[in-house]
């Protein structure tokens, strides 16, 4: 794809989430958080809408691994083989793409932002809905990142769910006196029960079905729709210009050592990207919408 500048007008309206209370590490709150929560042998936020929604957020990644709605239904495939003790990219959930999608550049496969601990700044529940915001910078970046990308940078994540529905958005500034080139992506792994009843609507003119292998950048997405045996998800994206639909089928699936032989099979990734690689110019900031609901 031909690289592309973000300009202010196309960089998306950034507006700071309604509520900023700060947070104080490892006290469990009362407020629809546990701040000191664990995940195997990870930092974790817990988050907890009045309604019952849950999820959990790894401070590894700001990596959501578990995202429960109202009925107590778990909507997140996660591999039984993934490593949860910060060696390694965890296997599932959403992980946070940035500043390279997979081997598109010269950088770490995926990028950095997935396999670094990031801050939580605020938290809380609002309006019946339980939130947290993450962020990470180039000064939290260890040595070795930061000289292989030189430039000065603040991700913020919010996240925000309740009911049968949980909103996540990316934003990207440019902290630098210099532009920087980049790509982001959420990598959703949708849970289903079974992959060959998978419907994918809004990538393609017609359904799209799943019976292997799939690895496919669709451009110019703003709704998709999924239909599996585990109900139907409508999946809203802006800023996010891109959809990549990707399952590694069996014989993929075979040789990674983080994955169960037949786990291929209760799983689909449908990823918003921002593949570009878009340009950001000084003092500006990207912002991509991810928005998941379920019926």
């Amino acid at each position: 794809m031909e690289e592309n500048t973000v300009a202010p007008a196309q960089a998306g309206a950034h507006t700071e989430h309604p509520v900023t209370r700060s947070m104080d590490p490892g006290l469990r709150r009362d407020d629809g958080l546990e701040v000191s929560s664990k995940f195997a042998e990870l930092d974790a936020v817990h988050l907890k809408a009045p309604d019952g929604a849950e999820a959990i957020i790894t401070l590894y990644g700001a990596h959501l691994v578990s995202w429960k709605t109202a009925d107590g239904r778990e909507r997140m495939f996660l591999s039984a083989k993934s490593a949860l003790d910060g060696t390694k990219a965890i296997r599932g959930g959403i992980p946070v793409i940035f500043p390279q999608f997979a081997t598109r550049g010269a950088g770490m496969r995926h990028g950095f932002a997935r396999v670094l601990p990031w801050r939580v700044t605020a938290s809380g529940v609002e309006d019946g809905a339980a939130f947290a915001i993450f962020t990470l910078a180039d000064s939290d970046l260890p040595a070795t990142v930061a000289t292989s990308w030189p430039h000065k940078f603040t991700l913020t994540l919010y996240i925000v769910m309740k009911g049968s529905s949980i909103s996540m958005s990316l934003n990207v500034r440019n902290d630098g006196d210099a532009p920087f080139p980049f790509a982001a992506a959420l990598h959703t792994y949708h849970l289903v029960d079974d992959l060959s009843a998978v419907r994918i609507d809004g990538v393609q003119p017609s359904t799209l079905t799943l019976g292997d292998k799939l690895d496919e950048v669709f451009e110019g997405i703003h709704l998709v729709t999924l239909a599996s045996g585990a109900g139907a998800l409508r999946l809203e994206q802006a800023g996010f210009t891109d959809a990549v639909v990707w399952n590694p089928g069996a014989a993929d699936t075979a040789a990674m050592s983080d994955m169960e032989a037949d786990e291929y099979k209760r799983f689909v990734c449908i990823e918003p990207a921002l593949l570009g690689p878009a340009t950001l110019e000084p003092g500006q900031a990207w912002h991509g919408r991810y928005n998941v609901s379920c019926s």
